[in-house]
């Protein structure tokens, strides 16, 4: 059995942190990796730390969505501008989280899933980002749609 490339360990490990979200409809996970391939930290969308929903908190999908933190942001918290070269997460970012993702000075972004209302593709252009969808790589989870 061939080595799994980074792109692919990445998307791996994403695809393993999502399994932590609470979130019943859209459960998104990311893992960050520095310049010599190691493991940041990986992190899943979900709500603030020691927050208990209430009875019914899931019930409304649109309702929910104000609330729920990114993966993407979740995971900035773990480390400082500059330490992470590669992050994957199983959904394109949305436009605000390639935003961070730009300010942090992350160079690879890969991902799973497409969101087309996001405007990532575009800022991965205007600042030199590398922005590619992986597919191939070992899962716990089935794509969301």
């Amino acid at each position: 059995m061939p080595r799994i490339q980074i792109p692919e360990y990445a998307m791996a490990l994403a695809d393993m942190a999502c399994l932590r979200s609470e979130d019943p409809y859209r459960q998104v996970g990311a893992a960050a990796l520095d310049f010599e391939n190691r493991v940041i930290g990986t992190a899943y969308n979900g709500l603030a730390p020691k927050f208990d929903a209430p009875e019914g908190f899931w019930d409304d999908r649109d309702q929910r969505r104000k609330y729920m933190i990114h993966a993407e942001v979740n995971l900035c918290s773990l480390f400082k501008r500059g330490e992470a070269r590669l992050v994957a997460v199983t959904a394109k970012p949305c436009t605000s989280c390639m935003q961070m993702l730009c300010a942090y000075g992350v160079k690879e972004i890969y991902y799973r899933d497409d969101y087309p209302a996001s405007e990532a593709d575009h800022l991965a252009e205007l600042y030199g980002i590398k922005l590619q969808q992986v597919t191939d790589y070992p899962r716990a989870t089935e794509p969301q749609g």
